[in-house]
C-alpha cells in the first residue's frame, strides 16, 4: 500500500489488491460509538483510491448473473464492475475524517457509463473518490465517483449520488438506496451500505398511474439474500427482518443497485454498445413483493403519457408505488482517455 500527494492534486492511494470488506463493515459499525474513531471532518476529503490489475472471477460474475438475470456470457453487465468495486467505495466512505457515517447514508441515485463492452478477461484499474457536496433540501448530498480503466483508457465509470438527512451540524447516517424527498420509515429508501430508503406519502396521494407494464417479477426474501452474497452487501436491512424493523421498514428490502440490474438485464438485447444508464431510486421494495417493469426502446416513436425513448421504471403491481426510474442513452457521461479528476 502506497500513499502519494502533490501540491497540485489530492492524495493516491494506491492498494494491493480490493480490500476486504469485513473490517470495512466492522470500522463503519464501530464509528457510531462514542469516542471511537478519528474525528469527522467538514470537507471530503482529497483522497483517490486506485486498485490496479483487478481480474473478474468468472464463477462469481455467473452466480451475479443468475441473480440478476442477465444472460451468461463473458461480456460484462454494466452494473457488474460496481460489484467488483464495491469494496474501493467503502474505504473511501470509511476513510479517517470523511465527514460521515456510512451507516444511514441514502443511496439516492446512480449513473453508469460504458464507453465500450468489457470483457472478462480483461483487467480493469479501479479509481474512486467521493467528490461535490452541496446542500440538499433535506440535507447535503455527495457523489462517490468510480472509474474502470484498461491500459490507460477509461472504459468505465460510476457516479452513486447519496443523501445524509439532517442539518449541516447533524453528522452523517448510513448507506441505503431511495428517493430523497419525504420519505418515512413506512417506505423509506435504502440506506448505505448498499440501502435505498424513502418513506411515502399516503397511499395513492398526489401519484400518477404508473406507465404500461412491458413485464412482471416476483421477488422474494431470498433473492435480497442471494444478492448479498454476490454483492458483498450484508446490510442486514435487506437481509434480516429484525434488522429492517431496526432501520424503520416493516420488512426486508431489495437491494437498489439489483433493482437497477434486474432492469437492465430485462432489456439487455436493446442496449447499445456504448451507453449511459442513469436511475433515481425511489420506494423500497418491501419483500416480498410483486413488481411490473415499463420501458420504451430507444429510438421509438414518443407516445403521449408514455416514457421518453429508452426510458424504464419500475412500480409495485398492487399500489402502483415507484421504485426506480431510468434512463438509456447513446451518449457518453464522461470524457475518455482519463482515469477521472476530482
Amino acid at each position: 500500500m502506497s500513499a502519494t500527494e502533490t501540491a497540485a492534486g489530492p492524495e493516491v492511494l494506491e492498494l494491493p489488491a480490493m480490500p476486504a470488506t469485513g473490517p470495512l463493515y466492522r470500522r463503519a459499525a464501530m464509528s457510531l460509538l462514542p469516542g471511537v474513531g478519528a474525528a469527522r471532518g467538514v470537507h471530503l476529503p482529497a483522497l483517490q483510491v486506485v486498485v490496479r490489475d483487478v481480474a473478474v472471477d468468472r464463477a462469481h460474475l455467473a452466480a451475479y448473473d443468475r441473480v440478476c438475470g442477465f444472460r451468461l456470457r463473458d461480456t460484462l453487465p454494466a452494473t457488474y464492475p460496481h460489484v467488483m468495486s464495491a469494496a474501493l467505495s467503502m474505504r473511501l466512505m470509511t476513510a479517517p475524517g470523511f465527514p460521515f457515517p456510512v451507516v444511514g447514508l441514502v443511496h439516492v441515485g446512480n449513473r453508469i457509463t460504458v464507453h465500450r463492452p468489457i470483457d472478462a478477461g480483461e483487467r480493469l484499474t479501479f479509481t474512486g473518490y467521493a467528490t461535490d457536496l452541496r446542500p440538499h433540501e433535506r440535507g447535503r448530498q455527495f457523489d462517490l465517483v468510480v472509474t474502470a480503466a484498461i491500459d490507460g483508457e477509461v472504459v468505465w465509470d460510476d457516479v452513486s449520488t447519496y443523501l445524509r438527512r439532517g442539518g449541516p451540524a447533524d453528522g452523517a447516517a448510513a448507506g441505503t438506496d431511495g428517493p430523497a424527498d419525504g420519505a418515512t420509515s413506512g417506505d423509506r429508501r435504502e440506506t448505505a451500505p448498499g440501502g435505498d430508503a424513502r418513506r411515502g406519502g399516503r397511499r395513492g396521494e398526489d401519484r400518477p398511474a404508473p406507465p404500461a407494464a412491458t413485464a412482471r417479477w416476483r421477488v422474494e426474501p431470498a433473492v435480497a439474500k442471494a444478492y448479498a452474497a454476490v454483492s458483498g452487501d450484508h446490510n442486514p436491512i435487506h437481509t434480516s427482518r429484525i434488522g429492517a424493523r431496526a432501520f424503520g421498514f416493516p420488512r426486508p428490502i431489495a437491494h437498489g443497485m439489483w433493482s437497477k440490474a434486474r432492469c437492465l438485464a430485462a432489456i439487455e438485447e436493446r442496449l447499445p454498445e456504448a451507453y449511459t444508464v442513469d436511475v433515481a431510486f425511489k420506494l423500497p421494495i418491501l419483500l416480498p413483493a410483486t413488481v411490473a417493469l415499463a420501458a420504451t426502446p430507444l429510438g421509438a416513436t414518443p407516445r403521449p403519457g408514455g416514457l421518453a425513448p429508452g426510458g424504464f421504471a419500475l412500480h409495485d403491481v398492487r399500489s402502483g408505488k415507484p421504485h426506480l426510474s431510468g434512463s438509456v442513452s447513446a451518449e457518453a457521461g464522461m470524457t475518455r482517455g482519463s482515469t477521472g479528476n476530482m
